[in-house]
């Protein structure tokens, strides 16, 4: 709460003691859900807007225009008479290219209270899109009245440039210097130098000329004849150094950004294979899952490399962009090149402890603002994930096994080296066979696994896990991640190292069992602490030792039956936590939330053990969630409450939308369903004993991609069964259906 806050503060019980905001917390004092943000993004640059297309930096709110971690727009709204428009309608286009508002004049009252121009009289379409590091919008005025009409439209403007961070509620004791806005008659600059010595502009560019300009407004006085359109023009640049001279003007600029935005969106979404089925709810959903995907990847010199989430994690982090890259290999295997391709050039090669850094060790997260170049915040390059490494090798082998491209993984294979070295010596802190985290810097996160709040990690009766901790879905990717080393050793010649690797993943894998899983229990448990105490939790991380293949077969039923328990499974999907454990809470980050990537890899788990009708009941539970929500599209989290007849999922009041992870989740349940897998030897598609979920009864893939071929396929429901037919082959695939 802001100091000179005048709302009085809460009752407190006698004797408590108020403790101390979580770290990186993220402030819930507005939620996104009241405003239902739209959202734009290319490559760096990212926009939040409200319905009418407007900006309000208000406590709590994200909205504005972002580059490289740094709100280059904070304010930004039109009004027609003073007066602003009432809303139409607001809409993204369905691969996410424009937004377009459409709003309408209210009553506006003249100085003696009569009536000068009733409501829906003047129709104003804002169409708005990004492009390199620009936002470019059309205004387009039409009067509907039968007599000419002459109004006053007024564009306000401001430009914080706060920090991301600050924008989520750290405070700065010190910031650098704002500059005098530079005015010319069509434009206006305005800067910032911070203490990092880093001029950062932001360039507001009008056409026609506004009647009059200021640092912070534009004023026009638009005649307007019966049923003629007037067009007004604004782009909004953000540059961090000195100012590029521009001299094409804002008009042709549009058009040509717009052209060349759309053509290099549909450039990128050309890789994915295509998907269409017989509910036309689902279509939507799965569009704009697909679209979602498109606009968060970045194009980088090493390939597309999905960015985490808008607004908080737009940017590159290790764990959901490997987990990204997982979902979607089967639908585009190129984004996966790219993640493995980065993050092989940022992988550790030292010891630092400021940034959680080790040798071997694969990237968390980068940050290109102020306060990470600064060190004000750890996030610069920062390594404190603990699940990225293996991650990394596990995809790796992900990626050979789908497209047999040994030529992309032998370049990377000395990085693939270095992180299992890591996980054997640095990863292996006490020796014990198990990877475990404990930060070596004390600013940065305390819990390191995918469930990163500072309260996820705990024992039965609630008190928090004291580390070095060993976290139950490390282990399970660790086994993948020798798992898949071993296939690539193997595919490379190298049959001694990869008998090595796969004896080294089945001891682990006994170790494991020993370990984690607990008889009376009934399931894995959530971590060992420090003094290798169990976490004795029942949590959602334990169907993660499904998705990898390190539980043993008998141990599967179980685990099944505990997650799609009542206490674990709400309807919607399964809870982080179950609704029995002392931290249970359905409206936390990771304490009973329902996360849809969570429930993604836990279904692929298990389908993977045979468990295809539970598979189902998530993906079911996930795409009634995704019917209830803005534009289809599934956020980064939900309430975990239970579900309840003719009424939708609770959202989660900060949750990104979109977010790569939970954008890729029906993607993923749908190979998952479906049995979808590839052999590049055999040049062979494959479905293993599909099952469709009840709300389809047809589903049909084009593009799907092999060895230089595509595929289409379709697929229909039969009675209890499923019919699978190849409609179209471009290159020698086979397809192959097992039931």
């Amino acid at each position: 709460m802001d100091d000179a806050s005048t709302t009085a503060a809460p009752t407190e019980p006698k004797g408590h003691v108020r403790a101390a905001l979580p770290q990186f917390y993220i402030p819930a004092s507005a939620s996104l859900q009241e405003r239902r943000p739209r959202t734009l993004k290319y490559g760096d640059v990212f926009a939040v807007f409200d319905h009418n297309g407007d900006a309000t930096a208000a406590p709590g709110s994200p909205e504005g225009i972002y580059y490289r971690d740094t709100r280059h727009l904070s304010h930004y709204s039109l009004a027609i008479e003073n007066a602003r428009p009432i809303l139409l309608s607001s809409t993204l286009r369905d691969d996410n290219a424009t937004l377009t508002c459409d709003l309408t004049n209210p009553d506006l009252v003249g100085a003696d209270n009569r009536l000068i121009l009733e409501h829906d009289l003047i129709h104003i379409r804002r169409s708005r899109f990004l492009w390199e590091t620009a936002c470019f919008e059309r205004v387009a005025l039409m009067n509907f009245d039968d007599v000419p009409r002459t109004v006053k439209l007024t564009l306000g403007f401001a430009a914080d440039f706060a920090d991301l961070f600050e924008v989520r509620g750290a405070h700065r004791k010190r910031r650098g210097v704002k500059h005098a806005a530079d005015l010319a008659p069509d434009r206006v600059t305005l800067g910032y130098t911070g203490l990092d010595d880093i001029l950062r502009q932001t360039t507001f560019r009008f056409d026609p000329t506004p009647d009059t300009l200021t640092e912070d407004q534009a004023s026009f006085t638009i005649e307007l004849e019966p049923r003629r359109i007037q067009l007004l023009f604004i782009e909004i640049r953000c540059d961090h150094g000195p100012r590029r001279p521009r001299t094409q003007r804002t008009t042709r600029n549009f058009f040509v950004a717009l052209r060349d935005a759309r053509r290099a969106l549909r450039l990128t979404s050309s890789r994915a294979a295509s998907i269409g089925t017989s509910n036309d709810i689902f279509n939507e959903a799965v569009r704009r899952s697909v679209a979602d995907l498109y606009m968060l990847v970045t194009h980088t010199p090493q390939g597309p490399y999905p960015y985490a989430g808008i607004p908080w994690f737009s940017t590159y982090f290790g764990r959901d962009a490997l987990i990204t890259a997982l979902q979607t290999l089967w639908l585009d295997p190129s984004i996966a090149l790219g993640v493995l391709r980065y993050l092989a050039l940022w992988q550790a090669k030292s010891f630092d402890a400021a940034a959680d850094a080790e040798p071997g060790k694969i990237l968390h997260e980068v940050r290109q603002g102020e306060m990470a170049i600064l060190g004000e915040v750890p996030f610069h390059h920062y390594y404190g994930s603990i699940d990225s490494t293996p991650l990394f090798v596990m995809l790796a082998g992900a990626y050979l096994e789908r497209t047999g491209d040994l030529d992309q993984i032998r370049p990377i294979w000395p990085n693939i080296e270095a992180a299992l070295q890591w996980i054997e010596c640095e990863g292996d802190r006490d020796g014990d066979g198990f990877v475990e985290y404990g930060r070596r810097n004390t600013e940065g996160l305390v819990n390191q696994g995918w469930k990163d709040s500072s309260d996820s990690i705990f024992h039965a009766d609630g008190t928090l896990a004291r580390g070095p901790i060993a976290l139950v879905e490390v282990q399970a990717y660790v086994y993948g991640a020798w798992r898949a080393a071993a296939f690539i050793a193997r595919s490379l010649g190298d049959e001694s190292r990869a008998s090595e690797m796969e004896a080294k993943a089945e001891k682990l894998r006994e170790l494991f069992d020993q370990s984690f899983f607990d008889e009376e229990f009934g399931t894995y448990i959530l971590a060992l602490d420090g003094d290798k105490r169990p976490c004795r939790v029942r949590a959602s991380n334990a169907g993660h030792a499904l998705f990898t293949g390190i539980a043993y077969p008998e141990r599967a039923e179980r685990v099944v039956s505990t997650l799609m328990s009542d206490v674990s499974f709400c309807g919607w999907g399964i809870r982080t936590l179950a609704a029995t454990e002392a931290r249970f809470n359905p409206m936390s980050y990771h304490n009973g939330s329902v996360w849809p990537h969570d429930n993604g890899l836990i279904a692929a788990g298990f389908a993977r053990y045979g468990f295809r009708r539970e598979a189902l009941r998530i993906f079911e539970g996930l795409f009634a969630a995704s019917s209830y929500v803005d534009l289809r599209r599934l956020p980064e989290l939900f309430c975990g409450f239970p579900r309840q007849r003719g009424r939708g999922p609770t959202f989660y009041p900060v949750a990104c939308e979109p977010q790569a992870w939970a954008a890729t989740a029906p993607l993923s349940l749908l190979q998952s369903c479906l049995g979808l897998r590839f052999d590049p030897d055999l040049r062979q598609v494959s479905l293993d004993q599909p099952a469709m979920p009840d709300f389809l009864d047809e589903i049909t893939m084009r593009g799907i991609s092999l060895a230089g071929g595509t595929i289409d396929v379709r697929l229909r429901r039969a009675g209890t069964g499923v019919v699978v037919n190849a409609l179209e082959r471009r290159g020698d695939l086979r397809l192959v259906t097992t039931s």
